[in-house]
């Protein structure tokens, strides 16, 4: 069965296309298909003999959503929309990536699958649509909220991620300031890309949460990344107060994989193990 994998060349589409057989796969970028243009969606996706559609696609650069709530509404919600659609008219799979930023984080426990949502920025507001789009249009679907994400590959929308931005500021800070009041499980794209490549296996369609395991605050994850990575670093915590963000985030986002576990399938490493593995590759990549 052919996989269609747009967002082919981001941060998580890489690992997915990397784990994936070859043979099955089907790479798109953004040069190729533009998932708010309805006309190209159908156009593109009716090309192309495949069975299973997995979106990595998103507009997810929190500041900028805020800015251009039309734009995010367009790519989260409407982009989501008009592949569901093609799906349900091809009979084809969608596995399509969501955000713990449909939480408001007030729950101060891990959320499970079953939890209201209650977005406090545009990007969770527009993800949260794109994902009822989905659940009112197509049954047969995979809907993964994740994490934290990082991966080998560059976040195009970034520019990087967190572990870039930590380890460029250890080169070039005397101080680095963490919030340490914002709780999250960070999530290796390579064991996300692994689970998902599992789960389509499977006909179990529905809504899941899947991350490593355990959780921290971004403070302690700065910490760790530094303390793995050998490096001494003056790192102090402030709070989301003292940093200043200019956009309301939940000050818990944990996820549980709950849906994961009824169905004996959660095997996702303690964050931390997976960072050091990120930690060990990507400085192997670097000493080439």
């Amino acid at each position: 069965m052919k996989i269609l994998i747009i967002g082919a060349n981001g941060q998580l589409g890489s690992d997915i296309v990397r784990v994936l057989d070859s043979r099955q796969v089907i790479p798109l970028t953004h040069k190729d298909i533009e998932i708010a243009d309805k006309d190209c969606v159908q156009k593109i996706i009716t090309s192309y003999n495949t069975g299973i559609v997995i979106n990595t696609a998103a507009y997810h650069n929190v500041k900028e959503c805020e800015k251009d709530d039309i734009k995010s509404f367009k790519i989260n919600a409407l982009g989501a929309k008009n592949l569901a659609t093609i799906c349900k008219k091809r009979d084809i799979i969608l596995v399509h990536i969501s955000t713990d930023y449909v939480f408001d984080g007030k729950k101060r426990k891990p959320y499970i699958e079953s939890d209201s949502p209650c977005p406090l920025n545009v990007y969770g507001l527009t993800k949260l649509a794109g994902e009822y789009y989905i659940r009112y249009i197509w049954p047969k679907h995979f809907i993964i909220r994740t994490s934290g994400l990082y991966g080998l590959s560059k976040c195009r929308a970034k520019g990087g991620n967190f572990i870039d931005l930590m380890l460029k500021l250890a080169k070039e800070k005397d101080e680095i300031q963490v919030v340490g009041d914002e709780i999250l499980t960070p999530t290796y794209t390579l064991d996300l890309a692994q689970k998902i490549k599992d789960i389509i296996k499977t006909e179990y369609f529905g809504l899941y949460h899947i991350t490593n395991n355990g959780f921290c605050s971004w403070y302690e994850f700065a910490r760790e990344i530094f303390k793995f990575s050998g490096l001494k670093v003056n790192l102090k915590r402030t709070t989301v107060k003292e940093f200043g963000g200019e956009v309301k985030r939940p000050p818990y986002s944990v996820l549980k994989n709950h849906n994961l576990e009824k169905l004996g399938m959660d095997d996702m490493r303690d964050w931390k193990e997976a960072l050091k593995d990120f930690l060990s590759v990507r400085l192997r990549r670097a000493n080439r």
